[in-house]
């Protein structure tokens, strides 16, 4: 019999860096939803992928996620981690703290050991509701590519206010109880060198990273095609010597290559 999930549910994969991910995507699948339009995002840049359908509701995620957990509990694979990610920004859904009470209950009751995580932009932490769902979880993942803001305005373009200051500020309000996860790429985009990897952006962020002591950093570079062709990803002697740094600071970093 084939099992046919609502657009909510994907996966599993396997994930560079979180092992077998069932992914949760709280966007309509037939666009994107993001407060920032990266130029190396493979789900395209926001302007020509808007969406024609509404976001799912709380009771579809809930409905389709238990509907995938019980499948998986009796034909596997186990997943190690459930995964809010996919085409574009989860913690955007007006349910996000909702679906997440959800989601912690469903995998208490059908896999237990696996891990609840969020993969963020970071741009709607300062919500109250938002930053208390993304304390209950196991891995609250936030994006942080640089501290300089020329380079944030060019290469993930938010759409709308963002202030580098107050998005680390309210990173700071976690107490380490986050990772901050960083694309480190070459290349150039419309003419402009987005080489992050030399010491004028690896050592200003780095400084910012100490600051905000997350529990682990996740660094790692372009795995995909993305919509901007002129982009490159970074050698593994390069990620290695951002690594080595971070380890220098006395904090946990994981490498994808």
């Amino acid at each position: 019999m084939t099992v046919i999930y609502p657009s909510p549910i994907f996966g599993p994969v396997h994930s560079r860096r979180l092992g077998v991910s069932l992914g949760i995507n709280l966007l309509p699948e037939d666009g994107k939803v993001c407060s920032f339009d990266c130029i190396y995002c493979e789900c395209g840049f926001n302007a020509d992928h808007r969406p024609k359908k509404a976001l799912p509701t709380r009771e579809e995620v809930r409905n389709a996620l238990e509907a995938r957990l019980q499948d998986m509990q009796q034909n596997g694979p186990q997943p190690d981690v459930l995964t809010f990610a996919g085409n574009g920004e989860p913690t955007a859904h007006p349910h996000f703290p909702e679906i997440i009470e959800d989601t912690l209950m469903l995998r208490d009751k059908y896999f237990p050991n696996a891990k609840v995580s969020v993969l963020s932009n970071s741009t709607f932490i300062h919500r109250p509701a938002v930053f208390d769902a993304l304390n209950k979880i196991d891995n609250n993942i936030l994006k942080l590519d640089t501290v300089d803001k020329d380079y944030i305005h060019t290469v993930d373009r938010p759409t709308g206010h963002y202030s580098v200051g107050e998005i680390v500020e309210h990173m700071k309000a976690f107490q380490g109880n986050c990772i901050i996860q960083t694309m480190f790429m070459k290349g150039s985009y419309q003419g402009k060198d987005v080489d992050n990897t030399s010491d004028k952006y690896v050592l200003p962020w780095l400084e910012v990273v100490k600051e905000i002591k997350p529990r682990q950093v996740m660094i790692y570079t372009i795995d995909r095609e993305t919509p901007d062709h002129d982009l490159c990803k970074a050698t593994h002697e390069e990620l290695d010597r951002i690594a080595a740094l971070i380890k220098e600071a006395g904090i946990p970093v994981s490498v994808s290559y």
